[in-house]
């Protein structure tokens, strides 16, 4: 569960020369993490004595990275016992969806979560990794929104040429989103290069649109919550509205470490989905309460107040078990970009629900 939403991940193909600019640099990122993806960190987790033997997990210490004041589904699923023997090993806060899957496949991490599309970047770039569980999307109480000043006289897609517009990740969900609001809108590639995008801190995101130093905010979970409860913004459309509900990241193993530590993935991937069915099934409140109780025992230096804006898991499949579509959706949108890298994975490639108590389950309430 990742209560903070605007920390999720989250990758897009640019249009003409801001495609090019965008995709070199992301290739330089993404092969540098390919060349590290097998090199040891030093910091090697722990193993069990019986390695494999009777289905116990191969390893029992996973790292990996948290974002600040949010509790994440993998955090849940060890709070709640479900994860046990296998433990988390906190290393730090990731910065982006993007970043954290990097230093999942370049081996600094165990696992990393991000959203689906800068999945296929990244797996279509050569790294070596695949997903096994959905961990944030989009539905009617958790989405993403892009927000401008009440007194905007910006109303349609067409009206955001020439204006900027602040996310959190150029090349993550964001950017995705709104370059499909804007070819909806009827926008040619010539008028989409014209929309300036502004990467900028989360938290500052708000207040960059009340300052008018852009003219449209991106807005997810809490920070939304709070923006709109201090007035004066409003919607001019929002991932949901666009997409409808379903899942958008998720989270991903190398796959040598898939190979070699199974039972541990299926304990991590179990654990993670009943965490994501016990946080669907039980009164928000108390689902509010344990994530509070999570952060004020981990000792972070963080305050727990702002997750008292939570409102759903956000995930469509049963467990977090992942759709085919929902890898599909952005494969296409990088293949209509001109990504032929991108157009050129498989969906075997991207992921697997073969860990997944609940996929099946999922898989026949979805006939």
């Amino acid at each position: 569960m990742q209560w903070n939403v605007a920390a999720r991940g989250q990758s897009s193909a640019s249009h003409s020369r801001r495609r090019s600019r965008t995709a070199v640099a992301l290739a330089t990122v993404l092969s540098a993490a390919v060349l590290l993806a097998g090199c040891g960190s030093g910091n090697e987790p722990k193993t069990a004595t019986a390695s494999g033997q009777d289905g116990e997990p191969e390893t029992l210490e996973l790292r990996y990275q948290g974002s600040v004041g949010a509790v994440t589904f993998p955090e849940l699923a060890e709070d709640l016992g479900y994860l046990a023997p296998v433990k988390l090993k906190w290393i730090g806060n990731t910065t982006s969806g993007p970043q954290d899957i990097q230093t999942a496949a370049t081996g600094q991490s165990d696992f990393g979560g991000a959203f689906n599309g800068a999945i296929i970047k990244l797996i279509s770039a050569g790294a070596p990794i695949r997903s096994v569980i959905s961990y944030y999307g989009m539905d009617e109480l958790t989405y993403n929104g892009y927000f401008v000043l009440e007194g905007s006289p910006i109303q349609s897609a067409r009206d955001l040429i020439g204006k900027k517009v602040g996310m959190n990740t150029i090349g993550a969900h964001a950017e995705f989103v709104l370059k499909e609001y804007l070819k909806r809108g009827g926008l040619s590639e010539d008028e989409i290069k014209q929309v300036t995008l502004v990467a900028l801190p989360p938290v500052n995101t708000e207040q960059s649109l009340r300052a008018g130093q852009i003219d449209v905010a991106v807005l997810g979970g809490i920070l939304r919550e709070r923006a709109l409860e201090r007035g004066g913004i409003r919607k001019l459309f929002s991932d949901y509205e666009l997409f409808g509900a379903q899942s958008a990241g998720t989270i991903v193993f190398t796959k040598t470490f898939i190979e070699k530590n199974p039972n541990t993935v299926r304990k991590f991937v179990e654990g993670t989905a009943k965490a994501i069915e016990w946080a669907r099934t039980q009164p928000r409140e108390t689902v509010i309460q344990r994530a509070q109780d999570i952060v004020a025992k981990r000792g972070r230096e963080e305050s727990g107040d702002n997750l008292k804006f939570w409102k759903s898991t956000s995930v469509a499949g049963k467990g977090g078990a992942i759709r085919p579509e929902e890898f599909e959706i952005w494969r296409q949108w990088l293949e209509e970009s001109g990504d032929e890298k991108a157009a050129g994975v498989k969906l075997e490639e991207l992921f697997t629900n073969e860990f997944n108590p609940f996929a099946e389950e999922d898989r026949k309430a979805g006939k």
